[in-house]
């Protein structure tokens, strides 16, 4: 009988997140990879003490990783010097390895919010009646502060400063997409901004699609999942907010049940092509 891969599924079941049930969703995702794989669940803080004995680390929702840094900073840098297949794979350019690549995107003229991290570009930036400064490293709006347009010059703003400043957007709704190794599954929608996690499905048109897929296809991720979480503004233009390419939240619950079927069976697929 053929031996089935072992998986270091690594959860943080204890985390608790407004709107989100990490643990219920995870609990139920890796009793299903349990069809194929030997799975084993294990905090952010063990992975290091326990990967060696698997065949793949799958980072799922453990979190953001500024609870457990020096844990992730170990496990990132043993990963890559041993070659640990990782679930994201570690490649990633995006969230993976903080937010400065909104500021990239946005120098080169990508549908993203405009951001800027340094003072002397702040006028690249359209007028706006508040700012949004953020932490480069942050993660579920941690160290996020609405800055008004008066009080900008007062933000210490380089590049040492780790900063990020876009301007406070007039959105209708925020979307996301979901994707597994660059293949679109399914989208949601929080069509009130003032309930960011009461999502209900969303049908998108081939414009969507396209806009969601060029930020997936930039990033250098061939095997993992990945979210792309736009906003659609007061003109009908989507904008890139984030690109989630760590440990994305799904919103499994918040889909039908052929739906989640096929995207389970990608995931599976997905991890039997990196074990390959």
């Amino acid at each position: 009988m053929r031996r089935k891969p072992a998986l270091l599924y690594v959860t943080d079941l204890a985390y608790e997140a407004r709107g989100r049930r990490y643990g219920d969703e995870d609990v139920d995702l890796s009793d299903r990879l349990r069809e194929d794989f030997h799975v084993a669940l294990c905090s952010p803080r063990d992975t290091v003490a326990l990967m060696d004995g698997f065949d793949a680390v799958v980072v799922r929702n453990s979190g953001p990783v500024l609870r457990h840094r020096e844990a992730w900073d170990d496990f990132r840098t043993r990963a890559l010097e041993r070659g640990t297949r990782v679930f994201n794979e570690l490649s990633g350019r995006a969230d993976m390895v903080g937010k400065r690549y909104l500021v990239e995107l946005s120098a080169a003229g990508e549908p993203v919010i405009p951001t800027v991290d340094r003072r002397e570009d702040l006028d690249r930036l359209p007028p706006a009646a508040e700012y949004v400064v953020k932490p480069e490293l942050g993660a579920g709006s941690i160290g996020l502060e609405v800055v008004p347009a008066d009080r900008l010059g007062e933000i210490a703003l380089d590049v040492d400063a780790g900063l990020l400043v876009q301007p406070r957007i007039d959105f209708r709704y925020e979307v996301s997409f979901y994707f597994v190794d660059r293949v679109f599954q399914y989208a949601l929608h929080a069509p009130d901004p003032a309930r960011r996690w009461e999502l209900e499905r969303y049908a998108p048109d081939a414009a969507d699609l396209a806009f969601a897929q060029r930020f997936v296809d930039w990033n250098a991720v061939d095997h993992g999942i990945q979210r792309v979480d736009a906003c659609r503004t007061a003109e009908g233009e989507l904008l890139l907010v984030e690109l989630e390419d760590l440990n994305p939240y799904l919103s499994l619950d918040r889909v039908d049940a052929d739906t989640k079927d096929r995207f389970v069976a990608a995931t599976i697929a997905s991890l039997h092509a990196l074990l390959a």
